[in-house]
């Protein structure tokens, strides 16, 4: 089972504080304009604020829907490609034999065979988990600090390591290099996938059967791939992000307006013996109307870092720990010794990555 972080509602706010520090601010100025200033001109009919919310909660629906859809197919990719991995490991482990061999191996080195598969279709997980793992323009990670903040807290493998150095441990000695100078690494492993079940067959070790089985699976493993590099690679539409962002914050600077005056109604209600707070009561719409705002931005936030479910954030899904978990796998459907068989990835922070 493959669990991500629950935020905590303390951790939501210290993620969220620089902006409620600045929707703070902004909901003070027409309460600074109204009663310090006397500028009571300065506010606006609830209403038609009130209808641009409307609009505004409808788009973030569609938005944040969206997003969802989004990472729940990637996490429904990444188990296709945990199914598809174990069929795999069953192919290598009783389809390689010597019962139609023109060339027969001997059981050393039919090991090493299977070894060999398995190693580099791990490499292969490796080598897709770094290109979904790669930076994109539309995306946000890095672009806000609380989000960098909680990257560095978990530490994303895939952004502290270069590809070429962890490769060669699951590929022979000349294919990393060889890999990593094509355009696109993952598709070159599972080529060369392809190229070595074609020499086992040539030499009987695969019959004609097994090796179009092992065909079939390769090509499942290519359809997954295709599946994440098309989420990975076209982003939630732009045009949409754009008008969402826009008409936001328009509805976040028109609440404070709004509100302002509803409360200066209610403050010549609250009968005059009470004293300051009957003066300092218009003060309240500040928090009311950061309360507001912040919910508003920070469901916008949560659609803005959700629409892109490889990036590497808290909540993506967790394709290391996945990938780890096949490996682990693989490695003992074959009888690998303990010694070679890692460890489960530790959690950081009570996330997996």
């Amino acid at each position: 089972m493959y669990t991500q972080r629950i935020f905590t509602p303390v951790q939501v706010l210290m993620w969220t504080r620089r902006e409620l520090v600045v929707l703070i601010a902004l909901a003070a100025v027409p309460v600074v304009l109204y009663d310090v200033l006397d500028q009571h001109w300065m506010h606006l009919p609830w209403l038609p604020v009130a209808l641009v919310g409307t609009a505004v909660a409808f788009i973030l629906g569609f938005q944040n829907n969206a997003a969802y859809d989004r990472t729940w197919e990637a996490r429904k990719i990444w188990g296709g490609i945990v199914n598809t991995s174990r069929a795999f490991g069953f192919a290598v482990n009783d389809f390689i034999t010597n019962e139609f061999a023109t060339d027969p191996a001997d059981e050393s080195e039919l090991r090493a065979i299977k070894k060999r598969l398995i190693l580099r279709h791990v490499g292969w997980m490796c080598a897709l988990r770094y290109n979904l793992r790669s930076e994109r323009p539309w995306e946000v990670l890095r672009r806000e600090r609380t989000n960098v903040e909680w990257q560095e807290r978990i530490h994303i493998h895939e952004h502290e390591h270069p590809l070429i150095d962890q490769l060669p441990p699951y590929l022979p000695d000349n294919e990393p290099h060889a890999v990593c100078g094509s355009a696109n690494p993952a598709v070159q492993i599972l080529a060369n996938q392809s190229h070595d079940l074609r020499e086992l067959h040539l030499r009987g070790l695969i019959d004609n059967f097994r090796h179009v089985e092992f065909q079939n699976i390769l090509r499942g493993l290519v359809d997954e791939q295709g599946k994440s590099e098309r989420i990975k690679n076209f982003p939630y539409p732009r045009q949409y992000a754009t008008l969402n962002s826009t008409l936001l914050w328009i509805f976040l600077v028109l609440i404070p307006f709004g509100l302002v005056r509803e409360f200066a109604e209610i403050r010549t209600d609250i009968d005059p013996s009470h004293g300051w707070v009957r003066d300092a009561f218009i003060w309240a719409s500040v928090p009311f109307s950061a309360v507001v705002m912040w919910v508003f931005h920070t469901m916008e936030r949560i659609g803005r870092t959700t629409e892109n479910p490889f990036e590497g954030s808290v909540n993506d899904v967790p394709i290391t720990t996945i990938a780890r978990g096949i490996e682990i796998d693989l490695l003992q459907m074959i009888d690998s010794d303990p010694s070679e068989v890692p460890g489960p990835l530790p959690m950081h922070e009570n996330t997996q990555t």
